[in-house]
């Protein structure tokens, strides 16, 4: 079956881009045990309905290229690198503002559209080197916080962290949870750490990540991501990129399910970002069809979606020049940063 949205040249032009970069936020609720305690997730199938996305929906020809197009405006380009330095953050802002070379967008007639990747994601350290990159720029900067990856600092530091990297310009916060509130399904000390985080983000947007490959259960996964959302995330993201297994597509479809099951039930729309081990165009046009089929085509664009990736846009990239010429280019013609 072929899916049809989104198409080129019709959609994502740079005011329509900067209006979608945020939505009305999710301002949270009282904690429901109830609710929470009777989220439940089949493994089976999950993995079921995992493995026939990528087999029975196909978009080709301008239609690819239209949902990669969609999918670069949708990237977090990250560096979290021990040797990061503000030479290679700036290299990073510089392909942020610029993520597909401009030959390209001229070929596939978008060269007038203002397409940014959705975020630029480093360490608090290197968030006003970020800042100062995208000046002029609406790209916001996310920074990771509260002791990522572990979390495990004591919480009046995640909490200071957070406050310093809004003041040093992040527009965006992504914490990190304490995996042991889930693990032994302390709900409350969970809601409340998020709901502490989200006060100290104020403006900025926070997005929680919850570590899935951690947390041992997908029924743990389902009712930590409902935790989250009622303290108040604007966003659930699967995983550091830290972890031996980060963001699947069995998981994935447990988080957007909770987020689907919210939404119903207090109107309130949360966002999802998978993240860690997303490298080839075919994996983010897999997580896209997710959205599309699970929540519908308002979570296509960067206001409820993100991609945590690194690698990533050189492999969407290559595609498109392939799409344009016929034939692959190299990697080194198209470095990532």
């Amino acid at each position: 079956m072929a899916v049809r949205e989104p198409r080129p040249k019709a959609r994502s032009n740079g005011h329509q881009l900067a209006e979608q970069r945020y939505i009305e936020r999710n301002p949270g609720m009282d904690l429901d045990l109830g609710w929470v305690k009777s989220a439940r997730a089949n493994l089976s199938a999950a993995e079921r309905r995992a493995a026939t996305l990528g087999t029975r929906r196909t978009v080709k020809k301008d239609w690819q290229a239209a949902w990669l197009l969609r999918a670069v405006t949708c990237i977090d380009l990250t560096t979290l690198s021990g040797d990061d330095t503000p030479g290679n953050v700036a290299r990073l802002c510089a392909k942020a503002r610029q993520p597909v070379r401009q030959d390209l967008l001229e070929a596939l007639g978008v060269a007038d559209q203002q397409i940014t990747t959705g975020a630029v994601c480093v360490y608090h350290n290197r968030v006003a080197d970020a800042v100062a990159g995208l000046k002029g720029t609406d790209i916001p900067v996310a920074a990771v916080s509260t002791g990522f990856p572990a979390g495990l600092s004591p919480l009046h530091l995640r909490v200071e962290e957070i406050r310093e990297s809004v003041s040093a310009g992040a527009r965006e916060i992504d914490i990190v949870i304490s995996r042991e509130h889930v693990l032994t399904g302390n709900w409350k000390a969970l809601y409340d750490e998020v709901k502490i985080f989200r006060e100290a983000c104020g403006d900025a947007h926070m997005k929680s990540i919850l570590a899935t490959g951690e947390l041992a259960t997908l029924r743990n996964v389902a009712q930590a991501s409902l935790v989250c959302m009622m303290a108040g995330s604007d966003f659930i993201k699967t995983s550091t990129g830290k972890e031996p297994v980060n963001a699947t597509l069995e998981v994935s479809l447990i988080m957007v399910r909770a987020i689907r099951d919210y939404y119903e039930r207090t109107g309130h729309k949360v966002g999802f970002k998978p993240a860690g081990g997303l490298r080839t165009a075919k994996q983010a046009m897999n997580w896209q069809f997710l959205m599309k089929e699970e929540l519908g085509d308002e979570w296509l664009f960067p206001n409820l979606f993100r991609i945590g990736a690194s690698a990533l846009l050189t492999d969407i990239e290559r595609q498109l020049s392939h799409f344009v010429t016929g034939r692959y280019a190299s990697e080194r013609y198209m470095p990532m940063a």
